[in-house]
């Protein structure tokens, strides 16, 4: 089969073995496989993510100078059954599959290892436990977003964004983006997008986002006092004095009515924002820039060093928290959503491409004026996106 390999950061259209099916494998024929941005990093940065992932307890990640098959967003159609699988999702049944893989004797992510080629090829190998039927007829280019749609869905739910809450997206690739969208699907009333791009600006409005923010001209968070949200300490501290100086005045225990405002919600809050660039420096400047009592959600891939200030955290009491992948349930009912209308995954695909256009479209990636996602056809002899 005809596949592209990723050796030392050159792409190569090759020809692979058939792969072998082992049990509670299914084999599938490629409809689709979305460009992904861990994909553009593994490419020159693989040892270093292979690095990370070994302090994290996983040592199987690719290395630079291994030759290894990108590719884990992706749609196909059922062509084999491995062994020991239970055969209850027929041939020719389109499906989409969590990208992980039990083989030589571990679980592996397809795509990110040599151990687990991917699906930047004609056929692609996934656990039967792990894979789920494309439901409503959903097109292919959609169906292969459900990967990058899982990931914005986990980020959103671990975000635990209330309706009346204000999101602020930093960022609008097509993480952000797909964040944005998952955001409005969930039924928040007020998501700010912010992006130097205006191509990426325009695809956030097209996403659903209520305000665009150009950075280069405005803060995204200018507008957040207007919300209610506390900008400065010296203001929170005025408020302490005058609402216990009002308790005071009750004819009851002030802590009791002070407990009861907790229990009802009504402390200091602040939005939530999510990180999506994945730069060295942004962090920090969300934690200086935001409001107070801020929950930061970091989705973006930081792969260089950073430094924040903790200090500046701790004054303003800051929420960080890093997200990866999602869980067998979100990926579902990502799925599910794209199927049934309740997020439309269009706008975040810009171009389309066969295996011997990968190169090309890596490049065009390059330029955010002209792309978020790109996809792969293995079937098509387009070489330019």
């Amino acid at each position: 089969m005809k596949a592209v390999t990723c050796t030392a950061t050159k792409l190569e259209v090759v020809e692979r073995p058939a792969p072998a099916l082992e049990k509670g494998h299914l084999l599938l024929n490629v409809l689709r496989c979305g460009i992904c941005g861990s994909d553009l990093h593994a490419r020159h940065h693989a040892d270093e993510m292979a690095d990370a992932a070994a302090a994290a307890g996983y040592d199987g990640a690719m290395r630079l100078e291994q030759e290894v098959v990108l590719g884990h967003e992706f749609v196909g159609e059922v062509a084999d059954h491995g062994p020991g699988t239970r055969k209850s999702i027929r041939a020719g049944t389109p499906v989409v599959a969590m990208p992980v893989v039990r083989t030589r004797g571990a679980a592996h992510p397809v795509g990110l290892s040599v151990a687990a080629p991917g699906a930047y090829a004609e056929q692609v190998v996934v656990q039967e436990s792990l894979t789920m039927p494309v439901p409503n007829g959903l097109r292919p280019e959609l169906a292969a977003l459900t990967e990058p749609m899982a990931v914005a869905w986990h980020a959103v739910r671990r975000g635990q964004v209330k309706k009346g809450q204000v999101a602020v997206v930093i960022g609008c690739g097509p993480i952000g983006l797909g964040v944005i969208s998952m955001l409005k699907a969930s039924g928040v009333r007020t998501v700010i997008a912010s992006d130097f791009s205006a191509g990426r600006r325009a695809l956030a409005e097209a996403c659903g986002a209520d305000v665009v923010v150009d950075p280069a001209t405005e803060s995204p968070y200018a507008s957040l006092k207007d919300h209610g949200y506390y900008t400065k300490v010296s203001t929170l501290l005025e408020l302490a004095i005058d609402s216990m100086a009002k308790l005071r005045r009750l004819p009851l225990p002030w802590w009791h009515v002070f407990r009861a405002a907790e229990a009802l919600g009504a402390m200091p809050d602040g939005p939530v924002v999510f990180e999506c660039v994945g730069v060295p420096g942004v962090i920090d400047e969300i934690i200086a820039a935001a409001p107070l009592v801020t929950r930061v959600i970091v989705v973006g891939v930081c792969m260089a060093p950073d430094q924040i200030r903790p200090s500046i955290a701790i004054n303003k009491e800051i929420d960080l928290r890093f997200v990866i992948g999602y869980t067998p349930k979100e990926f579902r009912d990502s799925l599910h959503m794209l199927a049934e209308g309740k997020v439309d995954g269009a706008p975040l695909i810009t171009g389309s491409v066969g295996l011997a256009g990968v190169e090309n479209a890596f490049n065009a990636l390059g330029d955010p004026e002209k792309h978020a996602k790109i996809m792969i056809d293995p079937r098509s002899d387009a070489t330019q996106p």
